[in-house]
Parts: structure tokens; C-alpha cells; sequence
């Protein structure tokens, strides 16, 4: 059984990491696996999204398609896009 490839949507505020690109490829059959794969390729990406805990970073926000993700185990399909979200604040 082969891998999937998934499309990921960065942030702008990690494009510092993929070399300024907002779309890039990452393979894996769970989010987690997707996260580590983008690690591989774009070292300190990953930190960036996911806490010590393995938890999205609460200024973070991932998405597959149009579902929230919080459970990294969540499977995922070829043909799916994972976004990437910083979360806005202010006031």
C-alpha cells in the first residue's frame, strides 16, 4: 500500500520555512505522519504548529479540507489538502 501525497497550504508567517512557498507536497497516511514528513523536508516547520504535547499550538489552526483537526491521528486521503492557519488575535 503506497503512501499518499498530500497538498499543504502554509501560512505566511511560515513560508520562512518552505523557501517562501505556500503550497507544497508532503506525504503520510495520518496528519501526524504528514506533519513529520514537512518537518523532513522543512526542519522546524513542525515546532511551529505542534507543541511538546504533539497538540496544535493554540495560535495554530489544521484543517483537512473543510474539518478542524485536533486528533493528529485523523487519516488522511490522496486527493486531500491540509491547511495551515495562523489564528488572528488582536483587539
Amino acid at each position: 500500500m503506497s503512501v499518499p501525497t498530500i497538498a499543504v497550504m502554509v501560512p505566511s508567517q511560515l513560508v520562512a520555512y518552505t523557501a517562501g512557498a505556500t503550497r507544497v507536497a508532503a506525504a503520510g497516511a495520518t496528519v501526524a505522519e504528514v506533519l513529520e514528513d514537512l518537518d523532513r523536508q522543512f526542519p522546524g516547520l513542525k515546532f511551529r504548529v505542534i507543541d511538546e504535547q504533539d497538540r496544535v499550538r493554540r495560535h495554530m489552526r489544521v484543517y483537512v479540507g473543510p474539518e478542524r483537526v485536533a486528533d493528529l491521528r485523523r487519516g488522511v486521503s490522496a486527493g486531500e489538502e491540509l491547511l495551515i492557519f495562523g489564528a488572528l488575535s488582536g483587539g
